[in-house]
């Protein structure tokens, strides 16, 4: 753990959290089941030959941030709102319970709280009802925040993380300083990509440091210990000091 990045005196206004595998255990299995819909999908919908879909899946992913924007990028034809409904209608949520551990430790930030999301407004619905932490976050940036559904038939590639550009997008939507914010995921090259929009940056599910990463977490159960400085000052916070979540709704809100 690496906390130098942490002890400069700043006065954290905003914690920025991607999601799947970062506010749940990558063993709740939805990671592989969602890789097996998108193989299900490129191999049905997309008529890509069933051995071959595998390794692309993986290429694309490791090239592009998401197997979607790869296959987009390649110029394979399809609807962003199908897509979705196929891999992610289709996932087992009933893996994902309520965490009411999480959500006390969520509510209890003085901060602004914002889900950063690679994936649909539908599914992140749907993760953050079955682990009980709706009323937890003030807003969502997710696919189609980022992306306009309706030019799914053009060209535009699709704007995701690990791009520097999605991050500073999200940054800019959330209205947000990177120099008071920490950015929480489980991907390297999110963190990497974080760290150079000028965030705090947290790596989830490790207690291995990755580049770019101020501290590594394996749980975010573990955060109050990790990083008390979140809750740092908390009777002493004024009002200018948290923006109110009725400021960014409208916006963050896909």
């Amino acid at each position: 753990m690496n906390m130098d990045s942490f002890s400069t005196g700043a006065k954290f206004e905003c914690l920025l959290f991607d999601m799947d595998d970062t506010l749940y255990p990558m063993s709740s299995g939805i990671n592989l089941a969602c890789r097996h819909n998108i193989e299900d999908y490129m191999g049905h919908q997309l008529s890509i030959k069933e051995s071959e879909v595998p390794k692309m899946c993986l290429d694309l992913y490791k090239e592009y941030g998401t197997t979607m924007a790869g296959l987009k990028a390649l110029g394979y034809e399809f609807d962003y709102d199908e897509f979705h409904a196929n891999v992610h209608g289709k996932l087992p949520y009933d893996k994902l319970k309520p965490d009411p551990v999480l959500k006390q430790l969520l509510l209890s930030m003085p901060q602004r709280k914002i889900i950063f999301t690679n994936a649909d407004k539908a599914h992140a619905a749907q993760v953050l009802s079955r682990l009980g932490l709706e009323e937890c976050f003030e807003g969502v940036i997710c696919f189609e925040t980022l992306n306009e559904v309706e030019d799914s038939k053009s060209d535009k590639r699709i704007l995701c993380k690990p791009m520097l550009e999605a991050m500073e997008a999200a940054i800019r939507i959330a209205k947000i300083d990177p120099k008071k914010t920490i950015f929480f995921d489980d991907s390297a090259r999110n963190i990497a990509t974080g760290k150079a929009a000028g965030l705090h940056t947290v790596v989830v599910g490790t207690s291995v440091l990755v580049p770019g990463a101020d501290v590594a977490l394996e749980s975010m159960h573990n955060v109050k210990e990790a990083l008390p400085e979140i809750w740092e000052g908390t009777n002493q916070l004024d009002s200018d000091s948290v923006i109110q979540p009725a400021s960014v709704e409208t916006v963050v809100l896909a």
